[in-house]
């Protein structure tokens, strides 16, 4: 994974500037026929340390012959070189276009030697200039593997998600080393009425080689492997992850099991594969399943919030929990007892993220401004909220704007840094907050819920009037939302840190403070831990902590 900060210029002096984020993304893609409205959709969770969470916006343009385009490394900031621009750029609003075209990512790293640091294209260049020169997920494809081809990929192993209003496709992709310009590749499309998903390790195995429509790869993918000895059988038993990015028990636990996660949320069936992602069963996960319902995007939506709850796996269960249930593990994700390596779970959701994102494709909406919605948050996806912003809006809110602020740049009006204040305040005493924080979030993503339907039919009824007076209603709306959701985080947050000043709690009903006949407040509550929290303590502590009487003490506790 990689931080993001992109800053375009003219001619000669286009740039594309990436800093920090590292590995630990999870993408999960829905298609027409396994969703609730026959919407394609992808999600994906930014997750990284270094990440400083706000949505990006390149306008469409058109360029001038001999136009080039500076390229510089996403995670890093550092100059790989120059490509040529493209004659007409679309406009991109985060991880969409105007055109309902959507590509999120994971790294799985894979093998090593792979890396070429020659290149001039990474993983970060790709997403982003494609989306700017594409008008379907194909072309993407298309687009993606071209520019490496010719620039040469300077990345490490890469799953991608590419999306647009009919199809949803995974493309894996490694480079082939130092002296050997390219990547080696391989894309399948997502068969209608299916739901997958990849979390930082490869996860195309065998696949078709003679059916175009719905598999597409590089032509040395097999022959490549068999040179470096990855792969010495028959073309029918080659499998891609097998060969560039073979799995250990880290790649199951940390990375399959969120992929486990999410499927079992829209298959129970997939419960069965919890074996497989502790390295019990050799029975692999498969790449798409069929989902028991239909997906909406809400379902998608909290699928990004999840902790395994509900399964072995809990992590509001475990030592680490604490007192508090909560579900967060900080980092390292490994350590060491007795020289024994031991290591915490890795959930869907974790405090590290930057952004996330729920992208809804719609080829039953006309426009695609309109079809288009990025449900964006930041930071932690299970206490941020999904607002929607339409892929037609031509102005980015105040709170997310790229500039307003930065990691290490505190700014009072960017949602990045209000969401971070009310989770982390949640993650000291997160069964309690977690309940209040839970009734805002729901509150307001009801709300866009419903007035979705009667936004839209007006957007587009204004666009048979005007078009361009259609993409100033939604991006006015979608600005509007973004700042209500601003301002409730804002009252949120002090509320918290009001209501459970010093571990006390304070009455309330309805998010009002109750005070007494008098005009003042009650006396504090004092929740204290779990009945399973203080049966811990005595455990291990035994008659040290015990309550004793003096020699003729009487008892006034």
């Amino acid at each position: 994974m990689s931080k993001v900060k992109i800053l375009l210029s003219l001619f000669m002096g286009i740039a594309l500037l990436f800093p920090q984020m590292s590995k630990a993304c999870t993408n999960f893609l829905i298609t027409k026929n396994a969703s609730a409205d026959k919407s394609v959709m992808i999600s994906y969770a930014a997750d990284s340390h270094d990440l400083y969470g706000e949505l990006y916006y390149w306008p469409g343009q058109q360029w001038p012959e001999g136009a080039m385009l500076d390229v510089y490394e996403w995670d890093t900031g550092k100059y790989l070189g120059k490509i040529k621009q493209a004659s007409e750029t679309y406009t991109v609003i985060g991880n969409i276009n105007e055109h309902q075209v959507a590509i999120a990512e994971t790294t799985f790293g894979g093998r090593k030697e792979l890396r070429d640091t020659t290149g001039i294209i990474d993983y970060g260049s790709l997403i982003y200039i494609a989306l700017q020169r594409s008008k379907s997920a194909r072309q993407a494809i298309k687009v993606m593997t071209e520019l490496v081809a010719e620039y040469g990929y300077y990345s490490s192993g890469e799953s991608f998600s590419i999306a647009d209003k009919n199809e949803a496709w995974v493309m894996e992709m490694i480079g082939k080393g130092v002296g050997n310009k390219g990547a080696v590749w391989v894309a399948r499309l997502i068969p209608d009425g299916m739901v997958s998903g990849h979390a930082n390790q490869a996860r195309i195995t065998n696949f078709p080689m003679n059916d175009p429509e719905n598999c597409l790869f590089s032509e040395d993918v097999i022959e490549f492997a068999k040179t470096q000895k990855y792969f010495d059988g028959k073309k029918k038993n080659f499998s891609f992850a097998d060969a560039y990015a073979p799995l250990d028990y880290g790649a199951l636990r940390f990375c399959e099991a969120r992929v486990w996660s999410g499927f079992r949320l829209m298959n129970p069936e997939m419960e069965k594969y919890e074996d497989y992602v502790k390295g019990e069963s050799s029975e692999r996960l498969p790449l798409w399943i069929k989902p028991s319902k239909p997906v909406s995007y809400r379902d998608l939506q909290n699928i990004m919030r999840d902790h395994f709850e509900g399964t072995s796996m809990d992590m509001t269960k475990d030592a680490g929990a604490g007192a508090f249930g909560k579900p967060y593990r900080f980092r390292p994700l490994t350590w060491k007892v007795d020289e024994k390596e031991y290591f915490n779970e890795r959930a869907i959701a974790t405090q590290q993220t930057g952004f996330s994102f729920v992208a809804q494709l719609r080829s039953y909406i006309v426009p695609d401004a309109v079809g288009g919605v990025l449900w964006f948050g930041v930071d932690d996806a299970a206490t941020s909220v999904y607002v929607p912003i339409y892929c037609g809006i031509n102005s980015i809110p105040e709170n997310f704007k790229v500039g307003n602020g930065s990691l290490l740049e505190y700014s009072s009006t960017s949602a990045f840094w209000i969401f971070n204040r009310v989770s982390n305040q949640a993650y000291s005493r997160y069964n309690l907050m977690i309940e209040d924080i839970k009734k805002v979030q729901t509150r307001l993503e009801d709300k866009f819920e419903d007035y979705a339907p009667v936004i839209e039919q007006a957007a587009k009824h204004l666009h048979q009037l005007d078009p361009a007076k259609a993409k100033e209603f939604i991006t006015e709306y979608s600005l509007a939302q973004s700042k209500l959701t601003f301002d409730a985080w804002k009252d949120l947050d002090e509320f918290l840190m009001v209501k459970y000043l010093d571990g006390n709690l304070h009455k309330e009903e309805n998010g009002v403070f109750l005070k007494n006949e008098h005009g003042n407040p009650y006396h504090a509550e004092f929740p204290g831990y779990s009945k399973e929290y203080y049966q811990k303590i005595v455990d291990e502590t035994g008659e040290k902590l015990k309550m004793k009487k003096l020699p003729g003490e009487e008892s006034t506790h």
